[in-house]
């Protein structure tokens, strides 16, 4: 996970460490499917994150195998018809946050964060908005959205059609610590 961090802070231009940048290693990531036919859901603790308040720059990774479903079949499925993970290991976020909330105050603060979600090695440019929450120092985030899979080229068999729905609910839930890089 550390390897996670550091990609990230590269993958956000950040090369020094400073008071400004937390870290996320374990951000709790569900997706859920509402069909006809039967729902489904997904877990997993294995987000990572960075987020520079100074900047508003966050960054999010996921890899796609880390899911796992009530069912060994589902979860078969997901990786090998539907996210190609092997092709595509990894969903992303990169983006800012809009809004500058004051870490060093108690509070919860609506943000929203605007940048790449890439997702089955498609990118889209989306606003997600969220909840910062700053908590006797710890800085928390959730948020929820949808992504609709064919935004990301994600083929639905018919065959399945009623059994998965076209937009997957997505929850985040993720608590940073200050980097403390070497």
């Amino acid at each position: 996970m550390k390897h996670i961090s550091i990609i990230l802070l590269a993958w956000l231009g950040i090369s020094q460490a400073g008071g400004d940048l937390y870290t996320c290693k374990n951000a709790a990531i569900s997706i859920y499917s509402k069909a006809p036919i039967e729902d489904i859901e997904a877990k997993t603790a294995n987000g990572t994150s960075v987020y520079n308040a100074a900047t508003g720059d966050m960054a999010f990774s996921v890899p796609v195998k880390s899911f796992k479903f009530q069912k060994s079949l589902m979860q078969e499925h997901f990786n090998e018809n539907y996210m190609e993970s092997d092709k595509y290991p990894n969903a992303t976020f990169k983006g800012k946050v809009q809004e500058h909330p004051d870490l060093s105050k108690d509070g919860t603060y609506n943000v929203n964060a605007t940048g790449d979600l890439e997702v089955h090695g498609v990118k889209q440019t989306r606003t997600i908005p969220g909840t910062l929450t700053v908590k006797g120092g710890v800085v928390s985030l959730n948020t929820e959205f949808m992504v609709k899979c064919a935004d990301h080229k994600i083929t639905i068999p018919t065959l399945v059609f009623h059994n998965i729905a076209e937009s997957i609910k997505v929850q985040v839930s993720a608590t940073y610590s200050k980097y403390q890089g070497k």
